[in-house]
């Protein structure tokens, strides 16, 4: 998934220059668009979090292997005692379903990540596809590289992924150092990012939706959730580990569109004030109404 958007960020990259709108276009038209896209900053994020990603992945990949004295703390079940009883739910599933929900989790995600395409159908929305692909790419860029370099990500955490506490599996599958990656689940992160980013944009180009707007974000949920469950099911991950990727995705998803809306600044005036023998330097602005597109 990771080599996709890495693909999709280079395309864009290097065709940015060549779909920016003529200038008598621009000037032709009236409509305001919802997001503005700075293609030099918004490729820079891309082409720098591309590249230090792929750094960041061959040394989570590269984490040493469980020691035999971490294999026989596992093994002990001390560690049990210190979960929640909705962690240990992680630790009672069938391992024979492992590698069936493995691939569901996967196939999953990349429905997910393939999900906002359907935006386009909008024709609003079509006329910035380009625009909502980079903004698209980038945030994806973020949540990836948040997994890979944060403090609350497998760089910094060390926790044991729930396939390490089952004496099914061979001890060289249980010792692989990947299993060490299990806080928190970047696949959640990943399609919660996809789903919410999707919900947002499309309520920010219908601001008449009104209390349905609650119900889109709700059908957002679903996605992610159901990829949590194939990763706990897969014994990949701790349902603890879901909970902070969904909620990490989904804030990404919601924020960066946010961030990217287009506003217009009017009675905008910047001088001199005094007040009570003070002098300063006062700056005054306001928001104009935004137009529908």
């Amino acid at each position: 998934m990771k080599n996709l958007v890495c693909f999709l960020a280079a395309l864009i990259i290097c065709t940015g220059t060549f779909c920016q709108p003529a200038d008598s276009v621009v000037k032709s038209t009236k409509r305001i668009k919802r997001y503005h896209v700075n293609y030099f900053v918004t490729g820079g994020i891309i082409a720098a979090g591309a590249v230090s990603d792929i750094f960041a992945i061959s040394r989570l990949k590269s984490k040493p292997n469980l020691t035999n004295e971490e294999l026989a703390f596992v093994n002990s079940g001390q560690q049990t005692n210190l979960m929640t009883s909705i962690d240990l739910w992680a630790l009672k599933q069938n391992p024979s379903d492992e590698v069936l929900w493995t691939k569901i989790s996967d196939y999953t995600q990349t429905g997910t990540f393939l999900l906002p395409a359907l935006l386009i159908i909008d024709k609003n929305m079509r006329r910035d596809w380009y625009d909502l692909l980079l903004m698209y790419v980038e945030g994806h860029t973020i949540t990836f590289t948040f997994y890979n370099y944060s403090p609350l990500g497998p760089t910094f955490q060390n926790r044991n992924r729930p396939i390490t506490y089952y004496p099914e599996f061979d001890t060289a599958v249980r010792a692989s150092g990947h299993n060490r990656n299990s806080f928190y689940s970047g696949h959640v992160a990943s399609s919660a990012y996809s789903t919410f980013f999707m919900a947002k944009v499309y309520c920010d180009y219908h601001p008449n939706l009104g209390a349905a707007k609650y119900l889109l974000y709700l059908a957002a949920a679903v996605p992610p959730l159901f990829v949590g469950y194939a990763r706990v099911k897969a014994l990949a991950h701790f349902p603890s580990d879901v909970a902070v990727g969904f909620a990490l995705g989904a804030v990404i998803g919601i924020v960066l569109p946010e961030l990217h809306k287009n506003r217009h600044f009017k009675n905008f005036s910047l001088g001199l004030f005094e007040q009570n023998e003070a002098t300063g330097i006062s700056l005054r602005w306001k928001f104009a109404n935004q137009t529908s597109p």
